[in-house]
């Protein structure tokens, strides 16, 4: 078992490009049956979980064009990070990884124009999961639902379904809110594209680096 969990962490990675075939309901509740598996604190299980495919997905894709064309400001429910110097490094990094598989500099602006319009569509997925919780909780749970949102990508993998992990799909939580009837009083979190990876997509050569064991761990005592 543990040799499966170890292939599905090497294998998993962000899809940012999808084929618009549908994944199957039964597919999804597989998928989704085995997350719930995920621990939380003192077995709060606070999240909420709204999935979204079909007319309502369109609506809600068309909604998120229009307002990045009219360049909406975005609103999400949890504030945007603060990141240090580091953090925008690798960030940086992953630019240039992204514009390099398109034969493109990160100093054109189309790279940027379209890769900021690929997210906004969702990378054209045709499944996305919403991840949501009480407004009155705090950071704690926000670490139960990145606990389950890594559980839904691997049981996704595990059932031949590709995923993104993506904050772009939560940046209009009123949109959401009317399209999926998601309460007041839940915070949006995150959101993940399901489906079926294009292989004919430039980004499918893509695949970021990670830090090094030795840089991200310290063994004390070892």
């Amino acid at each position: 078992m543990s040799m499966e969990v170890g292939k599905a962490l090497w294998e998993r990675r962000t899809v940012r490009a999808f084929l618009p075939d549908r994944v199957p309901r039964e597919t999804l509740e597989a998928i989704l049956t085995d997350a719930l598996r995920t621990p939380s604190w003192a077995n709060t299980q606070p999240w909420e979980i709204f999935v979204a495919a079909g007319e309502p997905l369109e609506r809600i894709r068309k909604i998120w064009d229009e307002r990045t064309q009219a360049k909406i400001p975005t609103d999400t429910d949890i504030p945007f990070p603060n990141f240090k110097p580091e953090h925008r490094e690798r960030i940086k990094e992953l630019t240039a990884g992204r514009a390099a598989v398109r034969d493109m500099s990160t100093e054109d602006p189309a790279f940027h124009r379209d890769f900021h319009l690929a997210n906004r569509r969702f990378f054209d997925a045709p499944c996305a999961v919403y991840l949501c919780m009480d407004q009155s909780l705090g950071a704690w749970s926000i670490f139960d639902l990145g606990a389950i949102c890594q559980s839904i990508c691997l049981a996704a993998q595990d059932h031949g379904v590709d995923s993104a992990i993506a904050i772009n799909l939560v940046i209009y939580p009123d949109v959401l809110r009317s399209e999926l009837q998601i309460p007041r009083d839940l915070a949006i979190v995150i959101g993940i594209a399901l489906g079926y990876v294009d292989h004919a997509g430039p980004e499918d050569a893509f695949r970021s680096e990670r830090r090094p064991l030795g840089e991200a761990v310290k063994f004390v005592g070892l």
